[in-house]
């Protein structure tokens, strides 16, 4: 909590689904907390970037804004999520820099691993391959903040660190149709349908996926902060840690997820798979290690009540 106190930190996407959480957790331990809006501060104009820092001065950037879907969003717009994520990391990673901030926390992704990366992903084989092609590009502008960080803190000494985030879920989720990741979109479907419609999810339903629930991230990303100093990325999921699987989540594959979604929404219609759609990454599963060792991480959210408390949100919170 001391390490908060009175501190000025920019939360950049603060007004976001992880971002919101994050500057809860800030603002209950005494940080005085900036959110820069997109109507008043375009991430991707330096003339923007420029003016947050005259107007704030912020000691400490978490930065979480991003341009970000599911497979379908990434597939009709990856040069749009090259872009705005590129240009927003690496201005403001070399803004912070000129200005003296003391330090840098950008939160990646998963997405970032090679398709093929064996389960567990441990952080040494970040390297070692092309990411998944359908969000390859939004993968890649956040990987090129892992080198911005690791050269800047080569030449200058600037202390930023760097996260490997895998798909969050949890109540305030997004759950657009065309821009939905899997949990909400799977939710929506459920409880939306009548139960006896059958719904369709893309794929085959055989790939494998790994959740964190949101304020576990947001504790995780906090926890970073304030104790982790170096620029290799670390990975933050719900995943695997010495003693083998967590019951905070792990793999799970979307067949069983959607199964499972089903029976805690009540559905009770058919599921039919669209074998026609992309199917994304085979499997994504992180080996969590390194965040226990490095600032003393685990999720802690067991992953059905986390399930029940989202789609309670939703029930609560969907116009339909």
């Amino acid at each position: 909590m001391d390490f908060w106190q009175n501190k000025k930190v920019t939360v950049t996407g603060g007004a976001g689904f992880l971002g919101s959480v994050v500057v809860k957790k800030l603002q209950e331990r005494n940080a005085e907390v900036f959110v820069p809006t997109i109507e008043d501060y375009d991430l991707r104009k330096i003339e923007d970037i420029c003016k947050m820092f005259d107007v704030f001065r912020p000691e400490i950037i978490i930065h979480l804004a991003a341009v970000v879907g599911g497979i379908g969003a990434n597939r009709e717009n990856p040069g749009k999520f090259f872009y705005d994520n590129i240009m927003m990391g690496v201005q403001l990673m070399e803004e912070a820099r000129l200005r003296g901030v003391s330090k840098f926390v950008n939160v990646g992704t998963i997405c970032s691993y090679p398709k093929f990366t064996p389960v567990p992903f441990k952080e040494e084989d970040l390297w070692n391959g092309y990411p998944e092609e359908t969000n390859a590009p939004y993968g890649l502008a956040k990987k090129m903040l892992f080198v911005q960080s690791e050269a800047y803190r080569r030449q200058y000494g600037f202390n930023s660190i760097n996260l490997l985030q895998v798909n969050l879920y949890g109540p305030g989720d997004n759950f657009d149709p065309e821009s939905a990741h899997v949990i909400p979109a799977i939710i929506k479907k459920c409880v939306d349908a009548n139960n006896h419609k059958p719904i369709t999810l893309w794929g085959t339903g055989t790939p494998t996926r790994e959740f964190l629930y949101v304020e576990d991230a947001a504790r995780g990303i906090l926890m970073a902060a304030e104790k982790y100093n170096k620029s290799e990325p670390i990975n933050l999921g719900s995943g695997f840690s010495a003693e083998g699987g967590s019951a905070s989540g792990g793999e799970i594959s979307i067949k069983d997820l959607s199964e499972l979604i089903a029976r805690l929404t009540g559905f009770k219609g058919e599921i039919i798979w669209d074998k026609t759609q992309p199917n994304g990454q085979p499997r994504r599963c992180l080996d969590t290690q390194k965040a226990r060792k490095e600032f003393g991480f685990t999720a802690k959210t067991d992953f059905e009540e986390g399930l029940k408390k989202t789609i309670g949100w939703y029930r609560g919170n969907s116009k339909k």
